[in-house]
């Protein structure tokens, strides 16, 4: 084990990075299914007048935010702190959140969405970026997933809530709800989330890049933005995105539309609702799944794996299975369709030199919501059309064997147990990109 180059004065808190970080991607898991929660209630709106193609409108421009978000903090966080930029993000989508509650009509609505989406955008890189800077050797996989187990418990509870509050008291206090946990997060925050040593070193220009790689595309460019598209890296970046963009249509076009695909197959809402809230527990139990493997067979192997189980059963979802048949058949969708888009994090978090990981996981998640402001779309389209169930379904297993197919692209990891230099903190740095 190794010195740390620099002093970092927050490190006593390193054990409280993975709680407030899971915490803070849970209230991004929130705002994953709080809109096709409320969708069906928004569009009984009578002075709202939304069919599902403007809904699906709404939908977008909140992505559109996060898309923007997502690739402006991404590298913000690389130059400014990730403390920082996770303190700053929270408070400001969950002030926008509150305000959703309030929105008068659809077109303010929309405006508080993308302004929400941009402080949610900057959440998931920057977390992201902390906890496999701080996750032990060896571990980037199951610390990424177990950390994104918080992203699905959050929209659990969401879909839970929506069960429980809508019919009740309307979905104006989805938004309300969703705003509270700020005001025990963010003070927790400010007081124990620390810095990232592997980030003070990088920005001291003491960073150790493990591999030739790595150490190369440092030095050849001094922006985080260049990095990604040095010595290597080029390739294996726009795989990344491509993916990205495959595994998040997946994700937002599920979790958007998923109850009303279901009642347009003959299902009743509560049914509808209760099969939104199965998928998401399967994505709970995939993630504490696949993040051991990913660290047993490594992360190429892995993501491939879940990609191409995933889209076996998104076409099997097309048939319509009676009882509890089709809850264990959503399970099992959700187990493969959301661990596979976080093994692509961590695949990322893997490749990548600390100088440049923010921006590249913030690049991955933000030209991916190019694919998930698709998935709403496309699937809005189908429902309009009459064609959601089962042709939705067929689509989104096309689109999740490209997913595996584009990772055939990146560059082989390296084996999983490959010795790495780690700091006093046991901050996991960077692995060899092969040439």
């Amino acid at each position: 084990m190794t010195e740390s180059l620099v002093q970092n004065p927050r490190a006593r808190y390193s054990g409280w990075v993975a709680p407030l970080c899971w915490s803070a991607v849970a209230l991004e898991g929130f705002d994953l299914v709080v809109l096709g929660v409320v969708l069906p209630s928004l569009l009984k709106e009578p002075s709202w007048g939304l069919n599902p193609n403007s809904a699906s409108v709404i939908s977008v421009i909140g992505l559109v935010g996060v898309m923007v978000g997502a690739l402006a903090i991404g590298p913000l966080s690389d130059l400014i702190g990730r403390r920082k930029s996770m303190l700053w993000t929270v408070i400001g989508f969950s002030i926008l959140t509150l305000a959703c509650a309030f929105a008068p009509n659809p077109t303010v609505f929309a405006i508080l969405r993308f302004l929400a989406g941009l402080g949610l955008g900057g959440v998931l890189p920057t977390a992201l970026a902390l906890i496999n800077e701080y996750a032990r050797r060896g571990r980037g996989g199951s610390s990424t997933t177990v950390m994104m187990t918080g992203y699905h418990v959050g929209a659990v509870i969401t879909a839970l809530l929506g069960i429980l509050v809508i019919e009740r008291f309307g979905w104006h206090w989805m938004f309300i709800i969703g705003a509270l946990p700020a005001l025990v997060l963010v003070p927790l925050m400010w007081k124990y989330l620390p810095e990232s040593t592997a980030f003070l070193e990088a920005r001291a220009g003491l960073s150790r890049p493990s591999s030739a790689s790595a150490k190369a595309a440092t030095k050849a460019s001094k922006s985080p933005i260049g990095m990604l598209f040095h010595h290597g890296l080029a390739r294996s970046t726009v795989a990344f995105w491509i993916t990205s963009f495959m595994g998040l249509l997946l994700v937002y076009g599920l979790n958007t539309w998923l109850p009303q695909i279901m009642r347009e197959a003959g299902y009743e809402l509560g049914a509808a609702l209760a099969l939104l809230l199965v998928l998401n527990v399967g994505a709970v139990l995939g993630l504490l799944v696949a993040g051991q493997v990913a660290d047993k067979i490594g992360n190429r192997r892995s993501t491939i794996i879940w990609f191409g189980t995933a889209a076996t059963f998104l076409a099997l979802l097309s048939i319509k299975i009676p009882g509890i048949g089709v809850y264990i058949s959503v399970l099992l969708t959700g187990m493969f369709v959301f661990s596979a888009q976080v093994l692509v994090y961590a695949y990322v978090a893997h490749v990548y030199p600390a100088a440049a990981r923010g921006t590249a996981l913030g690049a991955a998640s933000g030209i991916g919501r190019l694919g998930a402001i698709t998935g709403p779309l496309i699937t809005g389209v189908l429902l309009t059309a009459g064609l959601a169930y089962p042709w939705g379904f067929y689509l989104f297993a096309v689109v999740a064997a490209i997913g595996a197919a584009a990772i055939f692209l990146v560059n082989h990891d390296p084996a999983p147990d490959e010795p790495l230099p780690v700091t006093e903190d046991e901050v996991d740095q960077p692995r060899r990109v092969a040439p």
